[in-house]
């Protein structure tokens, strides 16, 4: 497992590295297969933020704590990425047998810059980029979950069209599918 640390407006100290590698270092006993880490710690005014950002075979799980103390938000960090690794685990278990194992994760390739907008009002400031594996819709809110966010771009693995899943208000999903 490659574990990567960047600290931003924050000295990267040994004893600070050496938590963090082994907080996540112990997240191996939930799931073998972890390729790399990546871990960004951060001071923002007088909130310390965590975010790790894990590679398990295909997959992407990501997670955001900020505390008081780094130390505490590592470790709050760690329990969230914990806590969706199991939830993933008891999905999986869930849903045994219906082609779970071609989940898949996306490759995401950030662009920082926008091409300037001369009109007044919002603006595209960040472009992302991602190769799209065709994936069922609950798979696809599966890989949702594991990257924390309220929806997800992906293609539908029997239409081969992109849908877009997204979390309602209430707590259930939406399906946005194209007409031909």
């Amino acid at each position: 497992m490659q574990i990567t640390i960047t600290t931003r407006n924050i000295e990267n100290t040994e004893a600070l590295k050496r938590y963090a590698e082994e907080k996540i270092a112990r997240l191996q006993k939930f799931v073998d297969q972890i390729t790399s880490v990546h871990i960004i710690l951060s001071v923002e005014k007088h909130r310390q933020i965590a975010e790790v950002t894990l590679h398990v075979r295909e997959l992407t799980i990501r997670g955001e704590e900020s505390s008081t103390d780094l130390y505490s938000a590592i470790d709050l960090v760690a329990d969230k990425i914990e806590r969706q690794i199991l939830r993933y685990k008891e999905k999986i278990v869930d849903h045994s047998g219906r082609g779970l194992g071609r989940l898949r994760s996306k490759e995401e390739t950030v662009s920082a810059e926008a091409e300037p907008s001369w009109e007044e009002g919002p603006r595209i400031v960040k472009t992302k980029h991602f190769a799209m594996k065709p994936l069922s819709p609950d798979e696809a809110a599966i890989q949702m979950d594991l990257v924390g966010h309220n929806f997800f771009v992906f293609r539908n693995a029997r239409t081969q069209e992109v849908n877009v899943l997204y979390r309602r208000r209430d707590g259930d999903y939406g399906l946005i599918e194209p007409r031909s």
